[in-house]
């Protein structure tokens, strides 16, 4: 008996455990912004996306494969990983002497776009629920690899623990700019004209989730205005969804996670 229940002690958390929690779809606005400000994903996304006239469709498609690679079935997991390597396939840019050439099957920019969905994740987790232990913390870092390596990506392209991963962050953010280009993709992501109507209703508060979450030099880049009193706005809103969320029933709190696995082919 004292045997099993060291074992049960040492089973760690998991992408599994964080990424179907819902209350995490506060940061996909901030995840795809830092996206974006990467000069070269940027530049790819506005020469091949289509936010105008789809909005939800990088969304939804995100969702999917987030949901599939972290509790998906093994048949899910490949099925949503060759939707993805089909659609990145003819998604390439050809660059200029001040913008990098966007190639959606190079490893560094995948490893960006996987870097921002953990970070931004992260970081509504630690507004919402206790803190993780080390151990977990550590061990739900390295399962996200997955986001990157699904589409590819060399697994030794991830950093190897979180120490490494804040200075490789670090370091992107640096990199970091915003032109009107990619501004104006950005504006319609937020615009979000022609999505449904409760899309557009949920918006205001997306739009302030989004500005409030970027890290505060990208969200100069973008020219989002913030104050104080923002900013107290955005933590009593936390405040009061930390306290939701301990009410509501896990099976509420994953209901998204269900609704898009139920869409993916087994």
């Amino acid at each position: 008996m004292k045997h099993e229940t060291t074992n049960a002690a040492t089973v760690l958390k998991t992408i599994a455990d964080m990424a179907p929690e819902a209350v995490l779809l506060a940061g996909a606005g901030r995840a795809i912004l830092l996206q974006l400000a990467n000069p070269a994903v940027g530049y790819g996304v506005a020469d091949h996306s289509s936010f105008s006239a789809d909005p939800l469709r990088r969304l939804h498609g995100t969702l999917s494969y987030i949901y599939a690679l972290s509790n998906g079935t093994p048949a899910q997991r490949k099925s949503v990983q060759r939707q993805v390597q089909r659609a990145h396939r003819p998604v390439r840019s050809g660059g200029s002497p001040d913008v990098p050439a966007y190639d959606a099957s190079d490893p560094q920019q995948q490893l960006w776009v996987a870097a921002t969905l953990y970070d931004s994740a992260c970081q509504v987790h630690e507004l919402v629920f206790p803190a993780l232990a080390d151990d977990d913390a550590e061990s739900v870092y390295q399962s996200y690899a997955v986001l990157g390596t699904a589409l590819g990506m060399p697994a030794n392209l991830w950093p190897a623990s979180r120490a490494e991963f804040a200075s490789y962050w670090d370091k992107q953010l640096a990199t970091l700019s915003v032109d009107q280009t990619v501004a104006n993709v950005a504006a319609q992501l937020l615009a979000a004209a022609n999505a449904p109507r409760w899309a557009r209703v949920l918006m205001p508060l997306a739009r302030f989730l989004t500005a409030g979450l970027l890290p505060p030099q990208v969200r100069d880049m973008y020219g989002f205005t913030w104050t104080s009193g923002k900013g107290r706005i955005l933590t009593s809103f936390f405040k009061l969804v930390s306290v939701l969320v301990k009410i509501t029933p896990c099976g509420i709190r994953r209901a998204p996670m269900r609704y898009y696995l139920r869409r993916i082919p087994e």
